[in-house]
């Protein structure tokens, strides 16, 4: 082996490359054709040598995500609590999912992943949760986070004094501290669902503990926060009258799930859409989020891409048969539901940003139909003509003189008219006009009620004043529909605004909030499922779908499944705009 190399290396050293005055010399005297071959010669060499080099190049660089950047996002209203105890707007909650983790987090799958956790089980009964944090977590502030700021959270949400939105999902259940690492949650009884539950947002002890609940609405933290999430406060910019107009973010570097590649986040509020979308056009900014479809449609300025996330909404008619008489006829729930052109509506007033839906259970769902399911396997005008002969069939006769449906019995006449009330949102009232126009095809009477939202939460859902209701329900991400069917939900407090009640409805409801096997839930809700569509306690319309406008250049988003509109920046730290070329060798 050894000579080998020795006589490689001795024949190395007898090469002589010839100096750069002796190629001089040497092209000086090549006579002038020959000069043109070699330059050209030489030119293809280079040539060659260079596409060799960048095919090398291209074969084996990969592009990576690399820090910097900046995304400036405009949003409709002001945030006043930047706590995930308090917090009550849109505004609120997206600075909650930038500034603060929970135990879990949403991945961009629509499922939980651990943020906080490293690890949880659940005992075998359903009734035991037990969590271990990561190790070494801190705060933005650098101070440690441990189980201590979990149970204090947790204790805070109870605590009627503060009056949390949160209070609900945390009854019955008691916390307990395991060690510096590791925290027990204790149910009475199980709750499949209950596990959404960890994707609340941590309070920091260290700041919050020495604040009375009482107390807690007023402090500036709900303003300038301290958290353990993807990113920081950097600035606050108010005007003149003290009103906040932008929060400027920039990356925690101690986030529990790595430090995120954007730079510099910037959230800038707005009144209405109408200004946030002048922003947009004015390029103040370069995203926005919970757009209409029709305020989409508006939008002339290029370099965007729009971005449809997957909500579990449900909108829906309910008939209040306590109300209005009619809805007791189980032939007119049928034929208004026969009547009823949900593509049209999703075409129309959603242009469509959304889906046809046909069960209390959204898309994507335990139990739901599969996405792609159309409702309408029959021609809206076929389903027109045997809503009409269902009518006719049960005794439902047009009055010559006013040309409403009505019917006789031996004891009075019974008109075929009611009220619809519905919110002052403008996709709502116009949907509430297209069905008017769709259920008078069958010479019924449809009087369209508008309400301000307010009025209508407090003055006619509450008191469960009225004939047929249209309005939208937000479900979770593992939703339970036992809060909105079940017959014990009927009265206020509860969200059962159909009034519905049916013994089996109610057992397989109770049956499925329980069972940890998704398999058995599924069954249960399908069952649950075609109870419905036999009864027919209402008209499920569509589902929307979230608007979210971005840069073109914006990376790295890949949500598809949202619960609720913050969502969208639970995977931000996965986000970016610069890159970096690299050899796939030394990519991650």
């Amino acid at each position: 082996m050894n000579s080998v190399k020795e006589k490689i290396l001795s024949f190395v050293a007898q090469v002589k490359i010839p100096s750069f005055l002796k190629i001089r010399y040497v092209l000086r005297n090549f006579p002038f054709r020959k000069k043109i071959y070699f330059l050209l010669a030489s030119m293809l060499f280079i040539v060659a040598v260079l596409g060799l080099l960048w095919k090398i190049d291209k074969s084996f660089a990969v592009e990576i995500p690399k820090d910097g950047g900046k995304l400036e996002e405009g949003i409709i209203g002001t945030p006043r609590f930047i706590n995930p105890l308090l917090a009550i707007s849109d505004a609120d909650r997206d600075l909650v999912s930038l500034i603060y983790s929970g135990l879990l987090r949403a991945d961009d799958k629509g499922s939980l992943m651990n943020d906080l956790a490293e690890k949880y089980e659940i005992s075998e009964d359903g009734t035991l949760y037990t969590f271990t944090l990561k190790e070494n977590l801190v705060w933005s502030d650098k101070k440690p986070l441990t189980s201590d700021d979990i149970i204090f959270t947790i204790q805070m949400a109870k605590n009627p004094a503060l009056k949390s939105n949160q209070r609900a999902s945390w009854e019955g259940v008691e916390v307990e501290k395991i060690d510096g690492r590791t925290i027990s949650f204790s149910l009475k009884r199980p709750y499949a669902p209950f596990i959404e539950n960890m994707t609340l947002g941590i309070l920091p002890k260290h700041i919050w503990g020495e604040i009375q609940p009482e107390q807690m609405i007023l402090t500036d933290f709900n303003i300038n926060p301290v958290g353990s999430g993807p990113y920081q406060v950097k600035t606050i910019a108010k005007d003149s009258n003290g009103i906040t107009q932008s929060y400027s973010l920039v990356p925690n570097k101690k986030f529990a799930l790595g430090k995120p590649y954007i730079d510099n986040i910037i959230l800038k509020f707005y009144p209405s859409e109408k200004k946030l979308i002048a922003a947009y056009e004015n390029d103040e900014i370069s995203a926005m989020g919970g757009i209409s479809p029709q305020g989409a449609g508006e939008i002339k300025r290029g370099g965007k891409k729009l971005k449809p996330l997957l909500l579990p909404r449900v909108f829906t008619v309910f008939f209040n048969q306590n109300n209005a008489q009619i809805f007791t006829n189980k032939e007119v729930r049928q034929a208004l539901d026969l009547a009823t052109d949900k593509e049209a509506i999703v075409k129309n007033v959603l242009k469509n940003f959304g889906s046809v839906l046909n069960s209390p259970l959204p898309p994507g769902s335990i139990g739901a139909y599969a996405l792609q399911e159309k409702s309408d396997q029959v021609q809206y005008e076929e389903r027109l003509k045997q809503a009409v002969d269902l009518l006719e069939k049960n005794g439902w006769k047009i009055n010559e003189q006013d040309n409403i449906r009505e019917k006789k019995t031996k004891k009075n006449i019974t008109r075929l008219e009611f009220n619809l009330a519905t919110s002052n949102a403008p996709e709502l009232a116009q949907t509430a006009e297209l069905l008017k126009q769709m259920w008078e095809k069958l010479n019924i009477k449809v009087n369209v009620r508008i309400f301000e939202i307010g009025d209508l939460n407090q003055n006619v859902i509450r008191p469960r004043k009225y004939d047929a209701l249209l309005f939208g329900i937000m479900m979770g991400r593992d939703p339970d529909p036992f809060a909105f069917w079940h017959s014990s939900q009927r009265n206020d407090p509860g969200l059962n605004i159909a009034l519905y009640t049916n013994i089996t409805a109610d057992k397989l409801l109770e049956d499925a909030r329980v069972l940890s096997d998704t398999d058995k839930r599924k069954e249960k809700y399908q069952a649950f499922r075609k109870q419905i569509e036999k009864d027919i306690p209402a008209i499920f319309l569509y589902s929307p779908e979230y608007i979210y406008l971005v840069p073109k250049y914006l990376m790295g988003l890949n949500t598809d499944t949202i619960t609720i509109p913050s969502e969208r920046f639970t995977q931000i730290n996965q986000w970016y705009i610069e890159t970096e070329k690299i050899w796939r060798i030394f990519a991650k």
